[in-house]
């Protein structure tokens, strides 16, 4: 909604607000050069002063007041304290509401301490019996200016009927803001009242929707025709309006910032100051300039809307025009993370193919995707050529399906390898019958029998026997069975594994060097006490000497069968994708350093910390493990010949399809029928030629590189679908829509972008976006406990999943009744009854100081300093990630706080700041930067909540009351920046390129349509596959 439209409706609300009064009151309303409705309701007292206990007041129209001016401090009987506040164009309330209805005689009003032109000269009077029918009981027009700050003015009132609400409507001169000091009624005390609560946040949900450009009846009205500069409207309105207002700081005589606007070119089509002027537009309709505080250069509302209504208008209509002389080609290679995506879904293994790659370099919005940053140097070059020749030789396989070695370890095997020499030495003592011999006995059962329950143990259910042991060197290695057995029965014989115990299981030298090992584990809770499942985390890892070992994890089992149904938990493990022992088969087994073994960990990591063991009577280990033979993998590069005679071309002219997303040429298959024809006679067989071939379908630009022509083919769509959504090729579906030409159509793609986005596949989006998006990155550093570092990390990657699974509001990042938890985040969270270490979504109670992604753990504690919170690490991350307005780089030559100083000590952290900003050169930044960090001070370095002072003032003279407070904030009065910021953020990462002046009208149009459409994230995500933006 413009403002121009704000006005109106203003308008409108006092209309019906002053219905029915007499009308010279009516005809003076046209007269006000501006007025703003605040509308008061009060519940008196009697006349003689019997006061009723427990008043409250409160404003249905959002305007509390912040700190210490909210619209208590009407009514505190204290002229030096007032209610003031930023008005916004919109109607204002205050009621108080007593007990009973009682009769007035009269009233006082008491001006602010500051800005005569804040206090009221105009207003209505009207009491209520039920707070819904309303009696004038007092009128008041252009009244003359307070004689002085802190005068009270005393007025009468006839109608003496008895009231239990009474309210004023207000108008003010003052463009922006309110104040009163005292509201006084004749007779009434106002002792014991008390604020009531404030709207919730859907109330201001739907109250910020009213302030929305985007919801008004003429939002992005692009004239038809030529596109051409209105100059005229400029030059005589407002040319002179920014004379006034701006050149005063920025123009001749004074350049703020080293910015003048009276040189900016007001011809947007043709001139080069577009930019310029969206940043005008952006701090004018924000209130941040002119300054607030200074009332010579001050812009009246309706100045205001004016001019930006005016800059709006002339920035649609020269991106309009520079859109369609700017073209919209983007070429660029693929992300690291994407080639090894890309790999696997080609070849159908779930290897990191890439993380030999260097990592991307961030572009200015955050994103590894974008084409300015995705260059190629040769030495790159050289490893996709390896990484493409090592992918296929794992892909593929040769002769006849290998043996594989097997483990089974049961309770009985263990006992049996880890006490065979101590139970040895226990048989040679029973054949002694000497005192001293049975002595001995005696004392090496009870030592060997006597397992320690607090850490991990063998015990026998039925017996109670059990023992506890340690692996030393490969002196206990287990041994493959000879031949290949079926699982055993169920026993009573288990490791049992108490809460964050760990048992070594090791295996020797006699894994294969590659292939898949299968693991799995026959597993049962040991007890139903707790409410949560354990994880049995596994680890490998080998230990060549004392001085030298490393173990790192593999994967986790979630444990949840019981006792009496247990069950088979599996996992693999790719052993050509891990680090592995470099002695195995290299020195002997058992005799010493180097010592070639290696082994499995397997442990308890109970997300609770208590409860929670497990029991196992049974672990099966097989490698390398394939399901069928040859593999998939190997059946995706060489599809046409497992069942027929070779033919070189239908090979090379499927996988060309699938990895350059589109059909070969004749003269591109000729090539590499060529090229295998050229190279077979120097190779040991066909395969070994086909894979040389193919591994440069591999490593050519057609698979490395997007790219985007002007006009581009369906083909060319289906791979941008791809990559946004998936980060991948695309599939069989998509390239068949492609090959029938209809992809581009808007149902046919729809419905993809619906199927794609229910494809697990689509996690790698919400993962890879999200991190980009918010800077995760910054946590990886970060000194926390591992487990609860990973689920910090992994909040606003499953919130984000949620809410484009269920197409929640946008504005549920800024706010939202629910969060996604596991175990360990509610932990640290203090919120109880969430068990297990899986994410879920978890409603908040409305008192709940979370919700949203602002009080995040990890995003609060990435944007500290590990001790510390760091309120301008966190103001900046708000303006830069979720409002997309970063602030201006510092000056050269900033001083630093001299932490040597022994009074900048003795400083707060915010004295620090504050300090800081007395700086002239760092004032003009850290004035628009400061607020919003202050805003985060309720929360700690690791995001935990803190009574901490958290009040900042914004630029424009808007309070922020904390965390509360600026989410009130921004829900209410920025709702149209952020939905712009998301639209350009998930834009720009969608089309792998900045985004320009042109895309501006694209942008809001999206933007416009997805909020009209509710602001869903899934519709802002379909808006923009659907729109021109995406498919030019």
């Amino acid at each position: 909604m413009n403002r121009k439209c704000k006005r109106r409706n203003t308008r409108k609300a006092f209309h019906e607000f002053t219905t029915g009064l007499p009308g010279c009151f009516a005809s003076q309303r046209k007269q006000l050069r501006y007025f703003v409705s605040i509308v008061i309701l009060v519940s008196i007292t009697s006349v003689a002063s019997a006061a009723i206990a427990g008043p409250t007041v409160s404003s249905p129209s959002n305007h509390f007041g912040h700190g210490k001016q909210t619209v208590l401090q009407a009514v505190d009987t204290n002229a030096n304290s007032k209610w003031c506040g930023h008005h916004e164009g919109k109607p204002v309330q205050w009621q108080l509401e007593l007990s009973e209805a009682t009769a007035i005689a009269g009233y006082s009003l008491t001006s602010g301490g500051d800005v005569p032109s804040r206090d009221p000269d105009h207003w209505v009077l009207e009491g209520s019996v039920n707070g819904k029918n309303w009696t004038q009981l007092d009128q008041q027009e252009n009244q003359p200016e307070w004689e002085k700050r802190r005068h009270t003015k005393h007025f009468p009132i006839n109608n003496r009927g008895n009231w239990r609400y009474v309210r004023f409507t207000f108008q003010f001169d003052d463009s922006t803001h309110y104040q009163l000091s005292e509201i006084a009624f004749d007779g009434v005390s106002m002792e014991g009242v008390k604020m009531a609560a404030p709207p919730t946040m859907e109330e201001l949900r739907s109250q910020g929707k009213t302030f929305s450009k985007y919801l008004g009846p003429k939002a992005l009205a692009v004239p038809d025709g030529p596109p051409t500069a209105n100059l005229t409207t400029f030059q005589h309105e407002i040319r002179p309006l920014l004379e006034a207002s701006c050149v005063k700081c920025h123009g001749p005589d004074k350049q703020e910032g080293k910015f003048r606007i009276d040189v900016l070119d007001p011809d947007m089509i043709d001139g080069d100051d577009g930019d310029w002027w969206v940043e005008v537009t952006d701090i004018i309709s924000q209130g941040e300039m002119p300054p607030p505080e200074e009332e010579e250069v001050a812009l009246a509302d309706g100045d205001r809307a004016k001019v930006v209504d005016w800059i709006s208008q002339e920035l649609l209509v020269a991106s309009q025009s520079r859109r369609s002389e700017q073209g919209h080609t983007s070429f660029r290679r693929l992300t690291r993370y994407e080639t090894s995506y890309a790999l696997q879904d080609l070849l159908g293994l779930p290897y990191d193919f890439a993380r030999d790659l260097p990592p991307e370099t961030e572009s200015e919005d955050g994103f590894q995707n974008s084409s300015e940053m995705l260059q190629m140097t040769s030495s790159q070059f050289e490893t996709y050529q390896e990484i493409a020749h090592t992918a296929l030789l794992k892909a593929t396989v040769r002769g006849e399906r290998p043996i594989p070695v097997q483990y089974v370890i049961t309770g009985a095997s263990a006992e049996e390898n880890f006490l065979s020499s101590a139970l040895k030495s226990i048989e040679n003592l029973k054949k002694k019958k000497d005192i001293d011999s049975q002595t001995k006995l005696a004392k090496e059962e009870a030592r060997l029998w006597k397992p320690n329950k607090n850490g991990s143990h063998f015990i026998n259910l039925a017996t109670g026997r059990g023992f506890s042991t340690r692996s030393r060197y490969g002196q206990n290695s287990f041994h493959p069975l000879e031949n290949l057995v079926g699982a055993p029965s169920i026993s009573d014989y288990v490791l049992a594994l108490p809460v964050n115990a760990r048992q070594l299981i090791d295996l020797g030298d006699f894994l294969p060097d590659s292939g898949t090992l299968r693991l799995r584990v026959r597993a049962w809770r040991s007890s139903t006490d707790s409410p949560s499942d354990p994880d049995l985390r596994i680890s490998f890892g080998y230990q060549p000497s004392n001085n030298s070992h490393t173990s790192f994890p593999v994967g986790k089992l979630t444990i949840s069968a019981t006792a009496d149904r247990p069950k088979f938990y599996a996992m693999d493990i790719h052993l050509g994708e891990i680090s592995r022992n470099a002695f195995r088969g290299r020195h002997p087994l058992g005799k010493g350093v180097p010592n070639p073994s290696e082994y499995l960990i397997f442990q308890n990591t109970h997300p609770g910390g208590s409860g929670g063991g497990i029991h196992i009577d049974c672990i099966e280990i097989i490698a390398p493990h394939y399901a069928q033979w040859p593999p998939k993998s190997h059946q995706r590069v060489f599809a046409t010949a497992l069942n027929s005679e070779w033919n070189p071309r239908e090979i090379i002219s499927n996988f060309i399809c699938r990895a350059w997303r589109r059909p070969a040429t004749e003269e591109e298959l000729n090539g590499k029928v060529n090229l295998f024809n050229t190279i077979r006679p120097s190779c040991d067989d066909a395969q070994e030629a086909m894979i040389e071939v193919l591994a440069t379908v591999i490593a050519s630009p057609n698979f490395l590189y997007i790219v985007q022509s002007p006009e581009p083919t369906n083909f060319e769509l289906a791979t941008r679908l791809a990559m946004f959504l998936w980060s991948s090729l695309p599939d069989d579906e998509l390239l068949q829509w492609a090959e029938m030409g209809r992809l581009s159509e808007p149902t046919i793609l729809s419905q993809q972008v619906d199927r794609m986005l229910v494809d697990k596949r689509s996690d790698r989006f919400s993962q890879h976006f999200v991190r980009q998006w918010l800077g995760l990155a910054l946590l990886d550093y970060q000194e926390v406990e591992e487990n609860l570092r990973d689920a910090m990390g992994q909040e606003p990657i499953e919130l984000f999943a949620e809410m484009l699974r269920q197409d929640s509001s946008i504005l549920d990042f800024l706010h939202s009744d629910y969060t996604m938890l596991n175990e360990k985040l509610a932990n640290h969270y203090g919120i109880k009854d969430v068990f297990g270490s899986e994410f879920r979504r978890v409603n908040l109670q409305p008192e709940s100081r979370r919700g949203g992604i602002l009080t995040q753990a990890g995003l609060l504690t990435m944007n500290a300093d590990g001790k510390h919170s760091h309120p301008l690490k966190r103001g900046i991350w708000l303006l830069e990630n979720i409002l997309h307005d970063p602030p201006p780089p510092p000056p050269p030559a900033v001083p630093e706080i001299d932490l040597a100083d022994p009074r900048i000590l003795e400083m707060t952290l915010k004295e620090r700041m504050a300090n800081h900003r007395d700086d002239p050169a760092c004032a003009s930044c850290h004035k628009k930067i400061d607020p919003w960090g202050i805003a985060f001070e309720n929360y700690d370095a690791l995001g935990r909540w803190r009574n901490e002072d958290s009040v900042g003032i914004l630029f424009n003279g808007d309070t922020l009351q904390g965390m509360d407070g600026l989410k009130r904030y921004l829900i209410e009065l920025r709702q149209d920046q952020f939905a712009s910021a998301m639209t350009h953020k998930i834009t720009s990462y969608a089309l792998g390129r900045p985004l320009r002046f042109g895309d501006r009208i694209s942008l809001e149009q999206i933007t416009a349509k997805t909020r009209r459409e509710g602001d869903g994230l899934k519709t802002l995500i379909r808006n923009i596959i659907l729109s021109d933006l995406f498919n030019s």
